[in-house]
């Protein structure tokens, strides 16, 4: 029984695996790189991007994950880019990610002949969405001040996929018994080759290295993880 349940696991992930490679065969066919964005709810992603997205030097296109509604896609829409609202609600509770397949049925809607960097931001979560790749060509977390220090330790998968991890809220710090350098000796020991850069979405502060980073990736300049 147990033998059975690893492989229905390994079966699910083998066939996610094997349309994320469609995906990227669509993309790269299309010349569009993907960043897979993923965060803990409310760290401030969808802020984020509407803060960096202005400097990015390059055609961007949104893909928004959330279980349901089109809040964040409505917030994208006005900085005039390609946005895409894909719900994961049809399910028992809605998904907790964006799988391979998912991403997939939602690229008839996506025009990549418009853009040349797509920005997929998943789904709310720090365990699920880490586990299933989409076909993207690099991954970057948001980990807020709020959430604690001990995040990587708790959701080592997460922190350990992203090859960036934006620290945000950091106009909170005077207001928080937080400590960033015990963040990062946290982060340093599940992923010692992770990126950080810390900023305030809120504010603006450190929002323009972010917009570096996805320009680098656009010009498939960044490493890919």
């Amino acid at each position: 029984m147990h033998r059975t349940k690893i492989k229905v696991v390994e079966d699910a992930l083998d066939s996610n695996n094997t349309i994320a490679r469609a995906n990227r065969d669509d993309f790269d066919h299309a010349g569009v790189r993907v960043v897979n964005l993923m965060s803990a709810p409310g760290a401030g992603k969808t802020t984020l991007l509407e803060r960096a997205i202005p400097e990015v030097d390059a055609r961007v296109g949104v893909l928004e994950g959330d279980v349901q509604g089109s809040m964040d896609a409505d917030r994208i829409a006005h900085l005039h880019v390609p946005v895409v609202q894909l719900n994961t609600g049809a399910g028992f509770g809605g998904e907790c990610h964006l799988d391979a397949n998912m991403v997939r049925s939602a690229l008839p809607e996506v025009r990549l002949e418009e853009i040349d960097l797509l920005v997929i931001e998943n789904v709310g979560n720090l365990v699920c969405p880490a586990e299933f790749r989409v076909g993207e060509d690099a991954r970057a977390m948001i980990c807020s001040v709020a959430e604690g220090e001990d995040k990587p330790l708790k959701y080592p998968l997460m922190f350990r996929a992203c090859g960036l991890v934006v620290v945000n809220k950091i106009d909170l710090l005077p207001h928080l018994d937080y400590d960033l350098e015990k963040l990062r000796h946290n982060l340093e020991s599940v992923n010692p080759d992770a990126q950080v850069i810390e900023c305030s979405a809120r504010t603006g502060e450190g929002t323009e290295a972010f917009a570096r980073w996805l320009s680098m990736v656009a010009a498939e300049e960044a490493a890919a993880v």
